[in-house]
């Protein structure tokens, strides 16, 4: 089976399902696929289609449900391990308050802002011409809304890799060598707008880059990828690297920020969320994890008027 087309065995491991139900997924007419001489085929581009759909569909259905639990927040966008236990830590602290995130990347968190089907955004999208993050964006993405962009913290972003780097990975032009495979993360993704942007820098056409379709939506994923052996690389936090025991090749230290409506930003729930990301309990969770800098965490950077 070529890497652009599936069985659905391929589709079930894919989607991390049993492959019964990629069955009753066709039978309903919900999942996209081909039957070819009997047997049924998914293109991995229509499959990746699809589930992008599904996560914006499942953000509207989100939307109209949260609105019906008090205390209820919408959160989407780009991923990190932090975020997870910052909910947590909100959750332990203010059980009266909810944060329900989906892992849609920051470009989409951020269109998902201005059609209102989340309540905030977590970003880190890198303008290439001014070194920026994220602000350079609003204008573009978020037009309607008058947004505050706040830091949560800083983090390390590099290649993650098997222990002892036994395929002497240290810079993009290495991502290109015969034989190298890497795992990307999905368009619209702050980490595939970094990668992009020194591919373009260095001229080293994506063509060259074996694995670059293959797509995950996750860092975590990205790392497990690595782990597995399936692939010699991808980009994701240093964190992920030292939970998983890989070893790590730093790319840049980027910022990541929450961004909401000014509305949203003086709800309680987003204050509790402020309060929690400069204490003591949440402080002493991450501690282990090393590579954050929280320097500027809850800090305004810029209001949209």
């Amino acid at each position: 089976m070529s890497d652009e087309m599936m069985n659905t065995k391929e589709v079930a491991g894919y989607l991390g399902i049993h492959e019964k139900q990629v069955y009753a997924l066709i039978k309903t007419g919900r999942l996209p696929s081909t039957r070819i001489t009997g047997k049924w085929i998914f293109p991995k581009k229509v499959i990746d289609g699809w589930i992008e759909a599904n996560a914006k569909s499942g953000l509207e259905q989100a939307r109209q449900k949260s609105g019906r639990i008090p205390g209820a927040l919408l959160a989407s966008g780009s991923n990190d391990p932090v975020l997870d236990i910052l909910q947590t830590c909100l959750r332990k602290a203010h059980p009266e308050f909810f944060i329900f995130s989906a892992n849609t990347g920051s470009r989409e968190g951020l269109i998902a802002l201005e059609k209102g089907f989340t309540d905030i955004a977590w970003s880190h999208l890198l303008d290439p011409e001014t070194g920026e993050y994220n602000i350079p964006y609003l204008d573009r993405l978020v037009p309607n809304i008058k947004a505050v962009v706040v830091n949560l913290f800083y983090r390390e972003l590099g290649f993650v890799i098997a222990r002892g780097n036994p395929r002497g990975i240290r810079e993009f032009a290495d991502l290109a060598r015969e034989g190298i495979r890497i795992v990307n993360r999905q368009a619209g993704s702050g980490t595939r707008l970094l990668l992009d942007h020194h591919l373009e820098k260095a001229a080293i056409s994506v063509e060259r880059i074996a694995g670059y379709s293959d797509e995950v939506f996750t860092h975590i994923e990205v790392g497990l990828a690595v782990l597995s052996g399936g692939v010699d690389t991808g980009i994701a936090t240093a964190a992920v690297s030292s939970l998983l025991g890989l070893d790590f090749v730093p790319i840049t230290k980027e910022r990541f920020d929450m961004i909401c409506d000014q509305s949203v930003f003086f709800q309680k729930g987003v204050r509790a969320l402020m309060e929690i990301l400069n204490g003591d309990l949440f402080r002493k969770r991450v501690e282990m994890l090393g590579s954050y800098d929280f320097r500027s965490a809850g800090r305004i950077l810029h209001v949209k008027s």
